[in-house]
């Protein structure tokens, strides 16, 4: 299922003026130059503000999301043509061969059933030529963040952003549940001009590094690299694995299942 945050018209409009720092994205575009990724493949891509980053420094990209209503917003961008924009989820990728594979912010953590996880690891795996790679980044669970939500409440969290062209929109977020490794909260949106209000609920999905190491070298990954996350030090695994030489298993045939965002 997709979060009504990304896939809710109304509120996919307005997630870019809700977080509009995005300087985390500024790892990933260093290692798309590290990498030297002349090609990448931004697998829950939401409205595509790293896709046209890269797509701004003469880079290859597709874009693919299972929330049509922020892939709507990113093809509605400046420079959106740039972009190839897929619907969908790695489960349906046509077939590529692509350089750099990335899971930018929250996405691996939101693909939080084990088979959609497997599956988005299996179609990245296939749409990287051998030896390109794959980066994404996901919490430590050691530093359990959970236990800092656990203070989330209405007064804790609200705010009111005035956004252009759509007037003054409350927010505030409450963690809902904690039953590990799944933790669950709630955002709640309400517009000004018409009090329409609007929820989304979220679960991420904290694993160990042990479990990531194990499930990138079940689907054929080689893992080269375990970083620091420069904008959360300390909080956050960001991992580099390549695509090794040889079929996982002595599979060749894609496998099918949809995973869910």
């Amino acid at each position: 299922m997709v979060d009504a945050a990304f896939g809710h018209p109304r509120l996919a409009a307005i997630y870019d003026p809700l977080d509009p720092d995005r300087g985390d994205l500024d790892a990933y575009l260093a290692m798309a130059g590290e990498f030297g990724a002349r090609s990448v493949l931004d697998i829950g891509c939401g409205t595509g503000v790293f896709a046209l980053l890269l797509a701004g420094r003469g880079i290859a990209v597709t874009g693919i999301d299972p929330a049509r209503a922020s892939v709507d917003v990113a093809r509605g961008k400046p420079g959106a043509e740039r972009v190839r924009w897929l619907d969908g989820d790695a489960g349906d990728l046509p077939p590529m061969r692509i350089d750099l594979v990335t899971m930018t912010a929250n996405v691996a953590q939101a693909i939080a059933d084990p088979q959609a996880w497997r599956t988005t690891l299996r179609g990245a795996y296939e749409a990287l030529r051998p030896g390109g790679r794959l980066v994404f980044e996901t919490r430590d669970p050691a530093r359990r963040v959970w236990e800092e939500w656990a203070g989330w409440t209405r007064e804790t969290t609200y705010r009111v952003t005035d956004i252009p062209g759509v007037g003054h929109v409350e927010t505030w977020a409450e963690l809902t549940d904690v039953s590990l490794p799944l933790v669950s909260f709630r955002w709640t949106h309400v517009f000004a001009v018409d009090g329409d209000v609007l929820i989304s609920e979220s679960t991420l999905r904290f694993r160990e590094r042990r479990e990531i190491e194990r499930d990138l070298h079940e689907q054929g990954f080689v893992v080269e690299d375990v970083r620091d996350a420069p904008d959360r030090p300390g909080r956050e695994f960001v991992f580099v694995a390549r695509r090794g030489t040889a079929e996982p298993h002595g599979r060749i045939s894609r496998v099918r299942e949809r995973p869910r965002r």
